[in-house]
């Protein structure tokens, strides 16, 4: 017989926590959590900040692209809190080197070793494209405006910019690995004093940024991975450095205030990198390497840990469709009217408390598309023959006869010890 309904929360939250715990016994002693905890904030930094200043504002039957920047600059500190893709690139750049630094002891070929890399860094793009392609067809064809699809398709395949830079400083790994950060940042600050002080230099000079730019935090993972930034006293040089490298770009040199580019401005510091955003990106990276013995501490509880192995198994899952999680809800609540923090003027703060209500489904909607294309970037485990594990344990709990609450206790309980197992096997 079922038990009683009021116990199915607790023996819910007891599975969670015994998957949580299995998580945590699963983990190697030598892993370094930290890492892993600054991976999901990078990532999970970056969709919060889309989310909060990506507007879509319904006018004359037409979606289009806006942001709450735009009219509302006092709110210029948002970009600081959320763009955290300077972090995202300095865990990269630490874990690339040290992972084809362990491939070559192996005696693993460099073309092996970027071949797995890549893999799982691209198998989700073929997802994302293979389903815009078949939408932005359907929408062509239905009359859709030219307007609102251009909005839709660029917002969609906007992160796509970002993964080809990582692909490429990635397969550039064995090169860079003892680059000193100096001398990319160098050239950042060569290319802007071409731009903006003499304004000389053809139309693309900027775009020299776009690799240079990211290659100052991925060059401090390799410095990280080599062991010179251990200290203390290094992470604080590079936190008030870049801050106050910053602080005096955007006071007294015109660079603007916002990490990310604004509708309307002549600049953005984000589309290519300006330097005002690399020395950002510098003290980010210092707080980053000063939280890492709290993050490690904070990492030993085992829903915690649980939590952020969950956003690393699907990082490039959630950071790709994150943007289709906000138009699909925006396009799918069109139908009841133009709603406030939705589809009207982002100009007030009215509009912001509205969207931080939106919030929520915005998350269940990216959550929806992760159950549908994670696999995409787990790629497919073959299983040996006779090993009996060749069926999902969340499959398996839906059986008939069993309690609800049992099979809510079994089906988190596998959920959690597969991504456990998935995510120490294939990244390192």
């Amino acid at each position: 017989m079922a038990e009683p309904a009021p116990h199915t929360p607790r023996r819910a939250l007891h599975a969670l926590r015994q998957g949580a715990d299995r998580v945590d016994a699963a983990t190697p002693a030598s892993r370094d959590r930290a890492v892993d905890a600054l991976r999901a904030f990078a990532i999970l930094g970056v969709v919060l900040g889309h989310w909060l200043v990506t507007a879509l504002v319904a006018d004359d039957g037409t979606l289009r692209a806006a942001s709450p920047l735009q009219h509302l600059p006092r709110l210029a500190p948002v970009s600081w809190a959320f763009q955290t893709l300077a972090v995202f690139f300095l865990v990269g750049g630490h874990v690339a080197t040290r992972s084809h630094a362990s491939a070559r002891a192996r005696g693993v070929p460099y073309g092996a070793w970027l071949r797995g890399r890549l893999g799982r860094l691209l198998r989700p793009v073929l997802a994302l494209l293979t389903l815009w392609t078949v939408a932005a067809t359907a929408l062509l064809l239905t009359g859709t405006p030219l307007v609102t699809l251009h909005t839709l398709v660029k917002l969609a395949l906007s992160p796509l910019w970002f993964l080809l830079v990582f692909a490429v400083l990635t397969a550039a790994t064995p090169l860079v690995a003892r680059l000193s950060p100096l001398w990319p940042l160098a050239v950042v600050a060569h290319v802007d004093l071409l731009r903006f002080g003499l304004h000389v230099g053809p139309s693309w000079l900027g775009w020299v940024n776009l690799a240079a730019g990211w290659l100052v935090p991925y060059t401090l993972g390799a410095a990280w991975t080599r062991g010179e930034l251990e200290s203390r006293r290094a992470a604080l040089v590079l936190l008030l450095g870049g801050a106050t490298a910053t602080a005096a770009l955007v006071l007294t040199a015109g660079y603007p205030a916002s990490m990310v580019g604004v509708p309307g401005h002549a600049v953005s510091n984000l589309n290519p990198p300006t330097l005002a955003a690399v020395t950002f990106g510098l003290a980010q990276c210092g707080l980053a390497l000063m939280l890492r013995e709290r993050l490690r501490a904070a990492m030993r509880r085992p829903l915690a840990w649980a939590a952020v192995a969950l956003v690393n198994l699907s990082a490039m899952t959630i950071f790709l469709w994150h943007q289709t999680a906000l138009m699909a809800t925006t396009a799918t609540a069109l139908a009841a009217g133009r709603l406030p923090g939705l589809h009207t003027v982002p100009d007030g703060p009215d509009w912001v408390a509205y969207r931080l209500l939106w919030l929520p489904v915005f998350a269940l909607v990216l959550a929806l598309c992760r159950t549908a294309f994670r696999s995409w970037e787990q790629g497919s485990r073959r299983r040996p023959a006779g090993s009996g594990r060749g069926r999902s344990r969340v499959v398996r709990v839906h059986r008939a006869g069993d309690g609800k609450a049992a099979r809510a206790t079994r089906g988190v309980q596998g959920l959690l010890g597969r991504t456990a197992e998935d995510h120490f096997r294939s990244r390192p």
